[in-house]
């Protein structure tokens, strides 16, 4: 499991995580800073895209140069996921962004599925999940199987903060699927939240707590 879990040890990413953890910080400052550290996260985990050379015009001679040759899909769970994903996409413009909507059942902590807008066949060579937070990890679980059944072959999780259980969860699932992040918290409380976590990280983000 080790080799498939990467938790940014980057002092900016680390600097980052205290203010958003933080119950002083305000939904417009949360969103900030959801989207700085998603940005971060994603440099570290796109570090193998494959390049092709190119050749541009700068205004003294030609120069060679390097693009992303591989498709990227990202794929946010709704709707923790959202702020991620426009972070990614101010990076990499030509992203392609495929929603899920995926809630956890608070009875049951178990994943519910409402909202699927993948197209009917696969047409990207890299699908990445976002969702800030890998609490049971049974959301994560339920969105890779949903993406290997429509035909993604290549799947990566991007989150910011994990408890233990749901690295355990979706490494066991998936040992196939590398897992970025920027914490790995203690443990899951009796209602399934991370602790010391930072909340809910969609009622942070949308003032709706």
């Amino acid at each position: 499991m080790a080799d498939q879990v990467h938790v940014s040890q980057h002092p900016l990413v680390m600097h980052k995580l205290a203010l958003l953890r933080s119950d002083v910080t305000k939904p417009k400052k949360f969103r900030e800073l959801v989207r700085e550290i998603a940005q971060l996260l994603f440099y570290e985990a796109t570090q193998d895209l494959t390049l092709a050379p190119l050749t541009v015009q700068t205004p003294l001679a030609p120069c060679a140069g390097y693009e992303v040759a591989e498709r990227v899909g990202v794929i946010p769970i709704l709707r923790a996921g959202l702020g991620m994903s426009a972070a990614i996409i101010e990076i990499l413009p030509t992203v392609h962004v495929w929603h899920l909507g995926l809630y956890r059942d608070h009875e049951t902590l178990q994943p519910v599925t409402y909202y699927n807008k993948l197209p009917s066949e696969p047409n990207i060579d890299l699908s990445l999940i976002v969702d800030p937070m890998l609490a049971t990890g049974g959301s994560a679980v339920a969105a890779v199987e949903i993406l290997k059944r429509w035909g993604a072959r290549r799947i990566k999780f991007l989150g910011l903060i994990a408890a233990p259980e749901g690295v355990q969860h979706l490494s066991a699932a998936h040992p196939d699927v590398p897992i970025y992040l920027a914490a790995i918290d203690s443990h899951l409380d009796e209602r399934g939240y991370i602790v010391p976590g930072l909340g809910d990280a969609g009622d942070r983000q949308f003032g709706t707590g």
